[in-house]
């Protein structure tokens, strides 16, 4: 048992895979949206549309606000947004009026004259012609890119004329329309001071709004979910890395950039030898295998070789113990070298493992919304709509499959002999996060694949499909709350430690 300080206290169950899923008799006692409601969520995913929307509101509001201190302060409100100073008692020549008797007048660019009709400005005396506001346009939107377009100015050098949204809708081509609305787009949300960001996963398009301003306190991970069922951190930016902090994130990739490509060509392709520990290629042969150190051992189960039966073992690794007592000063360091590699090499593959599973159960999902569950339905004889309790086991899944593998960068940095009970804690909990996992992923694909092979009558199919969600909806709900405790855990980092029965 585990106690959180000054909360409630967190249970942790540590008996054998039958205890863990005890708590499915009080489940089925609770209310179904307890049990397989998604999280509250303190944000909101909006497309491209929603935030233009949002920008035409906010704009809106800002104009309102703006025409009402017109009245009071012309020039502040001119100086705020850019437009030049009114002429003193001079009226700005109407483009009808300021072309002599032809009514034409001259572009400024090209030189040539033009209809009024076909002349434009940016709200002052400077006019030019459509085909000219037409390349000024393309040029800012091409070269410049958004910062230069969205802050564009009258084409005379003198003039601090803003150039408008209107202008640019009226003036510009169809391409450069469009590219200039998605840089605005993209200026408002980045500069929102942080209330609303884009999902970085790549060729996404939407952004995630924090709801009500909602503010982020401290360093820890404030995970968002967008449609694209890409997870990501809000604050950091990075994936989702719930229970660890950003600035553990942050250590964890510094130290994979430095020793990631080291260590995958090791997990592929290299084992310790156990007597020396030097690591050892196995490029052809047998698996009977000759350290230089003269210590001969099977390649499969490590143990000491000779026999024929190490021709054809499927034997598991075995641990290999060292007496460290009078070892030398440069034994130890190496030693302390040896075990920081192994720790580090222990929690980099359960932390690309942990990744792998995730893709997997993501591409279960998309599978199952795209025919599984149309197929499902066809086959049980109900709407799909009511097998969505399927859709949110495998959201559980890949949630829980997030939380173990940021789990191991929380435990490569606990300190091997100070946290040694933290350490032994750790494992437990994870041992029995991953039994989880597995019992709800096997109810969730296993199961249903022989209810859908299941060739009784239709009586037997409805009773059948109700216990099998019942059972999928109870472990839905008691594998979630296992994991809310668990991340509640870590993100506390396991301050006090009652009892543990191992």
């Amino acid at each position: 048992m585990y106690g959180g300080g000054g909360g409630d206290d967190i249970y942790y169950d540590s008996g054998d895979e039958k205890d863990l899923f005890d708590q499915t008799d009080k489940a089925e006692k609770e209310k179904k949206e307890d049990l397989v409601g998604k999280k509250e969520k303190r944000y909101t995913v909006l497309t491209e549309d929603d935030v233009r929307a949002r920008q035409a509101k906010d704009t809106a509001t800002v104009a309102d606000v703006l025409s009402e201190r017109w009245f009071f302060d012309e020039r502040r409100v001119r100086d705020a947004v850019g437009l030049p100073p009114p002429a003193d008692g001079v009226t700005v020549p109407a483009a009808a009026t300021n072309g002599g008797a032809s009514g034409n007048l001259v572009c400024a660019i090209c030189f040539e004259r033009h209809a009024a009709a076909r002349m434009r400005s940016a709200g002052c005396a400077h006019f030019y012609c459509r085909a000219c506001w037409r390349g000024y346009l393309r040029a800012a939107v091409e070269d410049g890119g958004g910062a230069r377009c969205l802050s564009l100015r009258c084409p005379e050098p003198s003039c601090r004329a803003p150039v408008a949204r209107e202008l640019v809708d009226a003036a510009a081509g169809a391409d450069d329309r469009a590219r200039y609305a998605a840089f605005a787009a993209r200026s408002y949300v980045e500069e929102s001071g942080g209330r609303i960001k884009w999902c970085p996963a790549p060729g996404c398009t939407h952004a995630v709004e924090l709801d009500g301003g909602a503010a982020l306190a401290g360093n820890a991970a404030a995970d968002v979910f967008c449609d694209c069922r890409h997870a990501f951190c809000f604050r950091c930016g990075e994936e989702a890395h719930r229970p660890v902090t950003c600035e553990t994130v942050r250590r964890w990739l510094a130290k994979n950039a430095s020793d990631s490509e080291t260590a995958n060509w090791v997990l592929a392709n290299t084992k310790h030898c156990p007597r020396c520990r030097k690591p050892i290629e196995k490029n052809q042969g047998c698996n009977h295998m000759r350290c230089r150190c003269g210590h001969h051992f099977c390649w499969l189960c490590l143990g000491p070789a000779g026999g024929t039966d190490h021709y054809s073992c499927e034997g598991q690794p075995r641990q290999h113990v060292k007496n460290n007592a009078g070892e030398t000063s440069d034994e130890r360091k190496r030693r302390q070298a040896k075990a920081s590699l192994d720790r580090y090499l222990h929690h980099y593959e359960r932390w690309a493992a942990n990744e792998k599973s995730l893709r997997v159960a993501l591409a279960d999902m998309d599978d199952l919304e795209r025919e599984g569950l149309e197929v499902m339905a066809a086959v049980v004889g109900c709407p799909p709509t009511q097998l969505a309790f399927l859709t949110e086991a495998y959201e559980q899944v890949a949630d829980g499959r997030r939380v173990m593998r940021w789990s191991h960068a929380y435990g490569y940095f606990l300190d091997p002999e100070r946290d040694a009970k933290k350490r032994e804690l750790f494992d437990c909990l994870l041992d029995h996060a991953n039994l989880a996992l597995e019992r709800l992923h096997g109810c969730a694909e296993l199961e249903r694949k022989e209810l859908c092979e299941y060739d009784g009558d239709g009586d037997d199919m409805d009773k059948r499909l109700v216990a099998y969600r019942e059972r999928l909806a109870n472990f839905t709900g008691v594998t979630r709350r296992y994991f809310d405790n668990l991340v509640k855990a870590f993100e506390s980092d396991l301050p006090e430690i009652f009892a543990v029965n191992f």
